[in-house]
This record gives C-alpha cells, structure tokens and sequence, in this order.
C-alpha cells in the first residue's frame, strides 16, 4: 500500500497531513492523527451511522458521510466538521457554548450513553441546515425527521427525546412554516 498527503479543511482548520496510507478509514485517521475521538466506531460496517462527519459541500449544501467505510483520501480537498466543531470556544479554546442541538440534547436528556450522540448531533445540524435554506412545512415535519434521524441506531433507544429536541429546534428558530 501507498502513503500520499492529505489536505482538508477540519473543523474550519487547514489540515496537511503528508503521509496517510491509502487504505486508512477517515474514523482512524480522526482519531490517530487529528486526536480527534468524537466520531464513534460503532458497528464498522456503515449501518450504525455513529462515525459520521458533515462534509460542507461547495454549492452550500451539506451531508453526512460515514467515516467507517469511507477511506482517508476520500476528503482531499473538502471541508469536514466532526462534533468538535460544533460548540463554540474562546481564543484560548475553552468551551463558550453549545450549538442549539447540543443544547437542546442536553436539554431533553436525549443522551443515555452517549454513543450514537455525535452521529445524531450531526444528522439534526444537517437537517436544520437544509431548512434554514428551505423552510419546512409543518406536515412535512415528522417525515423529515424521520429521514435525518432514522438511519441512526441508538442501543439505548433513546429515539424519542432525539426526535423531540430536533423538532424544537426547528420550531425555536422559526424554520416551520404551515402548510
């Protein structure tokens, strides 16, 4: 196997890693060379949806990407925001404040053991983002929760107060519209 330079944007950061082997996963290569631990190696299969990152996408748009089946490489170039780059910290990189999922997670108590919690945190920014662009309508909400959410497994079946806190959310920030 061949080692080769991966460039990305982590968190807002330029990152330049100048010899990553081609067949690294982007969760080892999180943890073992950006100390970056947050994404969980849940299932190593795809399925659990617990690794997964947000890849800012150039048109504005952002996804969920699983970093458990997709290699290193695959994010030369791209900007990636794991669940270290969701709160807000000081100069100093002290913990300012929690995003509004954060915080409405917390709030709820949507966290059991917390596993699953950076792969939901990621799937309801996406979500909130996608309706900061476009609205959606209050009949719609429920199945575009179930969409964002619903390919994430929690052990601790802690759905309920997960969907709950994302539909706050929504509603806080005003993106439900009738209809």
């Amino acid at each position: 196997m061949a080692d080769r330079k991966l460039q990305l944007t982590l968190n807002g950061q330029s990152v330049v890693t100048e010899v990553v082997p081609d067949d690294l996963a982007m969760i080892d290569y999180l943890h073992e060379y950006q100390n970056l631990t947050g994404s969980r190696l849940g299932c190593g299969q795809g399925i659990c949806h617990a690794c997964v990152v947000i890849v800012d996408n150039p048109d504005g748009t952002s996804e969920e990407v699983r970093t458990c089946i997709t290699g290193a490489h695959y994010f030369e170039g791209k900007k990636v925001r794991t669940i270290e780059g969701h709160a807000k910290r000081d100069e100093a990189g002290n913990l300012g404040e929690l995003s509004p999922i954060q915080q409405k997670f917390v709030d709820r108590f949507a966290f059991q053991c917390s596993y699953c919690a950076p792969g939901f945190v990621n799937a309801a920014t996406v979500l909130v983002e996608k309706a900061q662009r476009q609205p959606l309508k209050k009949s719609e909400l429920e199945d575009a929760i179930e969409a964002s959410l619903g390919h994430h497994v929690c052990r601790c079946t802690g759905y309920v107060r997960y969907y709950e806190a994302t539909r706050d959310v929504l509603g806080d920030l005003g993106l439900v519209k009738e209809g």
